[in-house]
């Protein structure tokens, strides 16, 4: 069968066969017909099975000619995640490259303005998924209220991922009266029930039998450790000679793992989950079809949907806990009737994952066995271990070594050996004895050895622990000093350390006020003195006693003195070494 059989434009076949398309496949043959027709449509069918074009075509044909003034947004095809949009919109472009209908394509991780901009120029077709969708709709940028198509792909994973709630507000926002495709590659109960809620008088297109693995995929398993799988990939890689292979991992920090692993190892990988950018998925992606990168590494959520042509291998380096998914991933080799290999690597946690799947499949997978690193297999080969009496030969040797140190110690003293030749006898360090209780200080003090005396001529280095040290620093740290002249200080009398009790206000006060009248005399002696002496060269008036503003009074306080005037300078004083107040000890007042 052609596709121009199925009742398509020759505008749209054209297209397809452009694209390497000729016969339809078998969920082509099964959902196109009642599609063109108006009827709701249930497909059930395995990825890889050219579900996109089964949609995709009918709508191009149905919407072709009946373009309104302004545009409108008249079907609305709604997917998980962002891969999947992106490659449903490509194949919109591609299949109606000659006809003048529009689409485009908005999903999150971006930013809005440019998607919003495309609205705004009218289209007739919308890709999008669930969270942009509902976000845009809310901020009033969209209208979903001429939708005449309504497409719901890969179903069971809108329901795996959480989006069935979303799933069901967007249902609120179309119109009762419409068209709705609704494809799945399984039909667990929960989609069940929407899919009774929501087709009505459809037709349903099972290709193969619900959850079947896609015959023409070569499937190995591996029994391998937790440890091994990063080492054993690696060893695939290279030995089988894989030029792409779509790595799936349970989480997104293990996938980032093994991409850093088979890079540190010399193979080109790059990881795509939920965490990274759009941006970073989309260069990922790219890179990977190129063939710049080896190795993708994927989680279920991104790699669902993916459409990666000439794929030879797929990777199941944790296996899924649903049996399903298995389905799922080994169905992104072997599309469009390719052959493909599907490897698993299985450790001892996930035998139970094992066996849903072989149950789901109805066989058990091939086992390779012969690989470097089998599950539970012996270490590396260490050195082989000596007996126990070698063992015990080292031991032996080292007790009878320390017993010959310790010989030779406590025979020390003796008489030296003959072969050794004289030499002086080193000081005798005596062994530090431990103090007994009860025992005094000084009796350990008396036997130990005293320092020799410095002869009288040398210099003498005094013992601090001395009694007459130990009073002369005490005196010096108990003497009471008389303050300086005057003339000496400037009139101010140097600061002293308060006593206990010393701390009171009135105390504080009547000190003060003390301090102030013997600076007061001090300056009228010194100002005495200067009059009774001639003058040597030109002196400035100085202002009287008491003088200046009143704010500079009172900032001094109410029973400061007159300000100090500062004594001229003159050539003839004394060096202040020949000081009589310098000469003696400045612990002993000026008066003894």
């Amino acid at each position: 069968m052609k596709f121009n059989q199925l009742g398509l434009l020759d505008q749209i076949t054209s297209a397809l066969a452009d694209q390497g398309y000729t016969e339809p496949t078998p969920i082509q043959q099964g959902a196109i017909p009642p599609a063109l027709a108006g009827r709701d449509v249930l497909g059930c069918a395995q990825t890889g099975t050219g579900k996109t074009c089964a949609f995709a075509a009918p709508i191009l044909q149905r919407l072709n000619g009946r373009n309104g003034n302004p545009r409108v947004i008249r079907s609305l095809i709604l997917t998980p995640t962002r891969e999947l949009a992106l490659q449903i919109q490509e194949s919109f472009v591609a299949y109606g490259r000659n006809l003048s209908l529009r689409s485009a394509v908005i999903f999150g991780g971006v930013g809005q303005q440019p998607q919003v901009d495309r609205l705004k120029k009218g289209i007739d077709i919308l890709v999008a998924t669930p969270g942009r969708l509902l976000d845009l709709q809310g901020q009033g940028l969209l209208d979903l209220s001429h939708i005449e198509i309504f497409v719901l792909d890969e179903a069971d994973r809108m329901l795996d991922m959480g989006f069935i709630h979303d799933v069901r507000r967007v249902l609120k926002l179309l119109p009762k009266k419409k068209q709705t495709l609704f494809f799945s590659a399984t039909m667990p109960p929960e989609v069940m029930d929407l899919v009774n809620g929501l087709l009505h008088d459809y037709a349903r297109v099972a290709v193969d039998p619900v959850s079947s693995p896609v015959e023409v995929i070569r499937q190995s398993l591996y029994y391998v450790d937790k440890g091994n799988k990063t080492k054993l990939l690696s060893h695939l890689i290279r030995e089988k000679d894989m030029d792409s292979v779509l790595v799936f991992s349970r989480t997104k920090h293990g996938a980032n793992r093994i991409a850093r692993d088979l890079n540190a190892a010399g193979i080109t990988a790059a990881a795509i989950h939920g965490n990274k950018s759009q941006t970073a998925r989309v260069q990922a992606l790219t890179d990977f079809k190129a063939g710049r990168v080896r190795a993708l590494v994927a989680t279920d959520i991104a790699a669902r949907g993916l459409d990666i042509e000439e794929l030879g291998w797929v990777v199941n380096y944790d296996l899924p806990e649903v049996a399903e998914t298995y389905v799922h991933r080994i169905g992104r080799t072997g599309r469009a009737g390719r052959g493909g290999s599907a490897i698993s690597f299985c450790r001892e946690a996930e035998k139970e994952y094992l066996k849903g799947i072989e149950k789901l499949l109805c066989r058990s997978i091939p086992v390779v066995e012969d690989h470097p690193y089998p599950m539970g297999g012996a270490p590396a080969p260490a050195a082989p271990r000596a007996p126990a009496a070698q063992e015990a030969q080292p031991q032996e040797e080292g007790r009878s070594r320390r017993r010959r140190r310790k010989k030779k110690s406590g025979s020390q003293g003796g008489e030296a050996p003959q072969a050794a030749p004289a030499a002086a006898p080193a000081p005798q360090i005596p062994e530090k004895q431990p103090r007994r209780r009860g025992e005094r200080l000084g009796d350990l003090q008396a036997t130990l050895p005293q320092a020799p005396q410095t002869p009288s001529g040398d210099f003498y280095r005094p013992n601090p622990l001395d009694s007459d040290v130990i009073m002369d620093a005490t005196a010096r740290l108990l003497s009471s000093r008389k303050p300086l002249p005057a003339f000496v200080t400037g009139g101010r009398r140097p600061a002293q350390p308060e006593s206990a009790g010393e701390g009171s206000g009135k105390s504080r006060r009547r000190k003060k006020k003390k301090s102030g009248e013997e600076s007061g005399r001090a300056a009228q002696a010194i100002q005495s003195r200067q009059e009774s002496q001639p003058r040597t060269r030109e002196q400035p008036e100085q202002p009287p006693a008491g003088s200046g503003s009143g704010r500079k009074r009172r900032r001094r306080g109410r029973h400061d003195g007159p300000r100090p005037v500062e004594p001229p300078r003159r050539d003839h004083l004394k060096d202040s070494t020949e000081h009589e107040s310098l000469m003696k000890p400045y612990y002993l007042h000026q008066d003894d």
